[in-house]
């Protein structure tokens, strides 16, 4: 303002206008918010070619380099919002969100923070370099390699270094725990899983954005919000290639009715609900129909309880965390599993389904259980406590 008053006419705009002229155009826009207008545009019309598989369309916006990778899912939806933008010249680095849906599968759609490098081509416009995660983000399958689809009846199994026939083999799997879970829990859930086989043990941790020793031994883990609404991202079942690729056909059918009850309880699952609780009922319907005894189910707790070491008390959720202790962390989830069996023998399956969701109704962990043993079971959980302790000594006598 002060050099607009000291000089006279159209000049001095002119001049201050050649002053701005490397922040912002004049009467315009900064050429910041410009660039990021035009990256948007490009990633807009990738986001376009990857949902409708269309090769020449994405090398139009960068480098065909990935599309190969991700080509065979059949996305319903894949959208970019750039978040930030950090221009060096004729190179620039993005930042930004991706939504994806994996069609007739997700109901809502999947985010990740995605990195990408960009450079002007002759013409003036901008090309995607790469790709990648961004900083502290997990992967994406694709990220790992070429991804290989197999459709079930249920379910939608995306596999990297895995032959057909496997991937064929786990996608039966999974289309027997969907109605299997359906029928202890009931419907009102999507009633269809997603289920992620990564090459390796390093590559499910990539997806899980955590170090490989977190899951040396875990079958699988299931992704998704606790109290998750309707328009939550959608539930992830990701496999073990390792640790599931030991088990038999028995195991791997209840590891993966396991996670895929935590899919169809996820919405009714909160802080409220204990770990003893959802992991419990999780193996208490995959144990269904396979005719394991107590002591087969549970060799950890059934040895502890033979010699005398009877638990004091319902496990923490801190027993369950990865520490290393394979036979502490085997004794929680046998512990969680026989509570639920409990209820289930003394109160009946309808019941014990009850109150799952009346502990999860609750939004806060203090009181939780409390009121919901006394509303639903009748009891007290000092009471239950000990009915649980009984309970291990009538089955492992």
């Amino acid at each position: 303002m002060a050099g607009r008053r000291r000089a006279s006419g159209s000049g001095a705009v002119v001049a201050l206008c050649l002053l701005l002229v490397s922040l912002v155009a004049c009467g315009g826009r900064p050429q910041t918010d410009a660039a990021t207008d035009a990256v948007q545009r490009v990633l807009d019309r990738r986001a376009e070619a990857i949902v409708e598989h269309d090769a020449s369309a994405f090398v139009r916006t960068g480098a065909q380099s990935g599309f190969d990778d991700l080509r065979a899912v059949p996305f319903a939806e894949w959208s970019y919002r750039v978040t930030g933008l950090r221009r060096a010249g004729d190179t620039a680095t993005a930042e930004a969100e991706l939504r994806y849906r994996v069609e007739g599968n997700d109901r809502a759609p999947v985010t990740a923070a995605r990195s990408l490098e960009l450079s002007l081509d002759a013409g003036g416009d901008w090309y995607v370099e790469s790709e990648r995660p961004a900083k502290k983000a997990a992967e994406q399958l694709w990220d790992q390699g070429r991804v290989d689809v197999v459709r079930g009846e249920r379910s939608i199994v995306l596999g990297v270094g895995q032959s057909a026939e496997r991937l064929r083999t786990f996608a039966d799997l999974a289309d027997r725990a969907v109605p299997a879970v359906t029928q202890t829990w009931g419907t009102q859930w999507p009633r269809r899983v997603v289920v992620l086989v990564p090459e390796s043990l390093e590559g499910m941790a990539g997806l899980l954005g955590s170090p490989a020793s977190s899951y040396r031994g875990i079958a699988a883990v299931t992704t998704g919000e606790t109290g998750a609404p309707a328009d939550a991202p959608a539930d992830r079942i990701i496999l073990n290639p390792v640790a599931y690729g030991v088990l038999g056909e028995s195991g791997k059918q209840v590891v993966l009715t396991h996670e895929t009850t935590h899919v169809a309880t996820r919405a009714h699952t909160s802080a409220a609900t204990p770990l003893w609780l959802s992991e419990g009922y999780a193996d208490w319907v995959g144990y269904l129909g396979s005719g394991r005894t107590p002591s087969e189910a549970a060799p950890e707790l059934w040895r502890a309880v033979t010699e005398g070491r009877i638990p004091a008390g319902l496990p923490t959720d801190q027993d369950f965390g990865f520490t290393g202790d394979s036979a502490g962390l085997a004794q929680a989830y046998e512990s969680g599993w026989m509570a639920c069996r409990m209820i289930a023998d003394r109160w009946g399956e309808v019941r014990l389904g009850e109150f799952y969701r009346a502990v999860g109704a609750h939004e806060k962990r203090p009181g939780a259980v409390e009121d919901a043993m006394e509303k639903v079971l009748g009891t007290t959980v000092e009471e239950f406590t000990w009915q649980w302790r009984e309970y291990l000594r009538t089955q492992f006598g």
